[in-house]
């Protein structure tokens, strides 16, 4: 893994206060090392960090994603009942599922209305509202 990516991967882990073991900045290197935002799901970045000189276990990777998203790095993007994804990208977006890949990718904000929203029951109030258009070859 280039120093860059390492580097940028441990201040991401600093600016929010996680303590940066070596498993940590090489999957924040990973996540984050080359500036871009991505959605991964924890297999997806076990197989990455696979290829990579440290090897890290699927366990440490479901541990470490948790890590991050209750540090506020990461957003869960849960598609349904038995698929998360992992978004770098932490501004409220919406999101196409592309059902024949099982693929998660960022949709245009700009271009998503909400009217309305329901009231929230008595004692609740609305966190966030996720938005997931789910996709399908015609």
């Amino acid at each position: 893994m280039n120093t860059d990516a390492t580097t940028r991967g441990g201040a991401w882990l600093n600016q929010a206060g996680v303590r940066p073991t070596r498993q940590r900045v090489a999957l924040a290197a990973l996540l984050v090392g080359d500036g871009n935002d991505r959605h991964v799901t924890a297999e997806s970045l076990y197989d990455a960090a696979s290829e990579t000189e440290e090897k890290v276990s699927l366990a440490t990777v479901y541990n470490t994603l948790r890590a991050f998203c209750d540090a506020g790095l990461l957003r869960e993007i849960v598609v349904d009942g038995s698929r998360s994804y992992f978004d770098t990208n932490m501004s409220d977006h919406p999101h196409f599922y592309w059902e024949d890949e099982a693929r998660l990718t960022d949709a245009p904000a700009a271009e998503l209305k909400i009217a309305q929203l329901p009231d929230a029951p008595d004692g609740m109030e609305i966190a966030k509202v996720d938005v997931v258009i789910r996709l399908r070859k015609t």
